[in-house]
């Protein structure tokens, strides 16, 4: 596959693989300069393919600034199986019914979730596609989606630069005595054992919008943010650098999320498959735990999804909403049943708050803002207006007339606090493939001079 500069009026394709959809924005440069990175793309359209994994798919595409072509919103499509065959469709899609060739794509941007130790963006060749194969296991929910497509793109886009950029690499600057595990260093250094961290092309993009609106160059602005998502995590910022995150060597640890278990006593794992049935120590009732089941358990099988049953947790909002006003109104409530919304609401909650406290302190208490970003972060009114309430006692004060009113606001970054110096409570409406659409229009060894 062609790794040579590609002409400065190609198109730049940029593709996000969850583990059932698959995001996908197609952008042309607009001849601004990097010292304008702002300015340097511009979306012609998008689209998304959801329940990949449970068909039919679902399919959806939006004009942008390209204006010819026939728009399609939640489109049952039979033939789509995988990722693959997903990002076939899109391609056919994209020529039919808006007349732009696969020809004019002339480098296509991979949100690639674990690099390992790759830091950089790289060129897809069989060295890196087998490298980035080989992590798979320590991201399984996206890693392979991932691979798929690119597989893909190599058969369906042959002349165009398929090209990897990792959320690990935003986590690249954080100490060393933050990003080691307490163990035996031969081993850890051999086998890769160490905190590499997650969200980092959303972390890099959210710094990049929040430092603008604030009106502070990225390397003078510190920052708290909470990208929650049916995966979730934190990171503290620290004069544009991460300094650390929730995530470690894989994305199970931290936060809970709608299927993760987020954070355990790492031996809790052998008690809940031992044939006990109890916390017991005999050897005799243990059983052989596979890696692989593990973090099936972990990834897969934990989470609100294991405490309520939904991964939606709007769902798990509207339904504590709705006991609680039962409850006020003095009608019976078996909480044994119905107490388990709040219950799920609650401990992601208080492991926002440790987080959120503890990054404080190592911030120094010089924070600019706290930031709200992914899909629960942008959409639950009331998960933020927890969050900040308790957060008060560091300083940060909730407007509760703008955090009701961002779905009705414009622009990638809304203001939700009562405070306009510092201690900032903020929402960034994230965009992975923006961000990695800019870093590749930026790089000039991507095209020709």
């Amino acid at each position: 596959m062609s790794a040579d500069p590609a002409p400065k009026h190609g198109l730049i394709l940029a593709v996000n693989a969850g583990s059932s959809s698959l995001k996908i924005s197609l952008f042309k440069r607009d001849g601004a300069s990097p010292e304008s990175p702002h300015d340097i793309v511009d979306l012609l359209l998008t689209s998304t393919i959801t329940n990949i994994s449970q068909p039919p798919a679902s399919f959806s595409f939006q004009l942008a600034s390209h204006s010819e072509g026939r728009e399609a919103k939640k489109e049952p499509v039979k033939g789509i199986k995988d990722h693959a065959s997903a990002f076939q469709h899109f391609l056919d899609y994209l020529k039919r019914e808006a007349s732009i060739d696969r020809s004019e794509i002339v480098h296509i941007c991979h949100r690639v979730v674990h690099g390992g130790d790759y830091f950089e963006p790289v060129v897809i060749t069989d060295e890196s596609y087998h490298y980035i194969e080989r992590l798979s296991d320590l991201a399984p929910l996206h890693n392979g989606g991932a691979l798929s497509v690119m597989k893909a793109c190599i058969k369906e886009l042959p002349n165009a630069n398929s090209i990897a950029y990792f959320d690990t690499s935003f986590h690249r600057t954080m100490p060393q005595h933050i990003s080691m595990y307490p163990i035996r260093q031969d081993i850890a250094k051999k086998r890769g054992l160490k905190k590499y961290g997650f969200h980092g092309l959303s972390y890099a993009y959210i710094l990049r919008a929040v430092s603008s609106f604030l009106g502070k160059d990225p390397s003078q602005t510190n920052i708290i943010v909470m990208h929650l998502g049916s995966g979730a995590s934190m990171c503290a910022i620290k004069h544009g650098k991460s300094l650390d995150t929730t995530m470690g060597l894989t994305p199970v640890s931290g936060l809970p999320g709608a299927t993760r278990s987020g954070a355990i006593d790492p031996s809790l794992i052998f008690h809940y498959t031992n044939r006990a049935g109890r916390i017991s120590h005999d050897r005799a009732a243990a059983v052989d735990v596979h890696v692989t089941e593990a973090e099936d358990i972990l990834n897969k099988r934990s989470g609100w999804a294991a405490l309520t049953g939904t991964t939606d947790f709007g769902t798990i909002v509207r339904e504590m909403k709705a006991v609680e006003a039962r409850r006020e109104r003095g009608e019976a409530v078996r909480e044994e049943q119905e107490g388990k919304w709040k219950i799920a609401f609650d401990i992601l909650l208080d492991r926002i708050m440790g987080y959120l406290g503890a990054y404080y302190v190592k911030l120094g208490g010089e924070v600019d803002a706290l930031v709200f970003a992914g899909g629960i972060g942008e959409k639950s009114v009331e998960l933020r207006e927890a969050v900040v309430r308790n957060a008060k006692c560091l300083g940060f004060e909730l407007d509760l007339q703008a955090n009701g009113e961002v779905d009705s606001k414009e622009g990638a970054v809304v203001d939700i606090g009562k405070l306009k110096d510092m201690r900032r409570v903020l929402v960034c409406r994230t965009d992975e493939q923006l961000e990695m659409a800019k870093e590749c229009a930026m790089n000039p060894k991507f095209w020709q001079q």
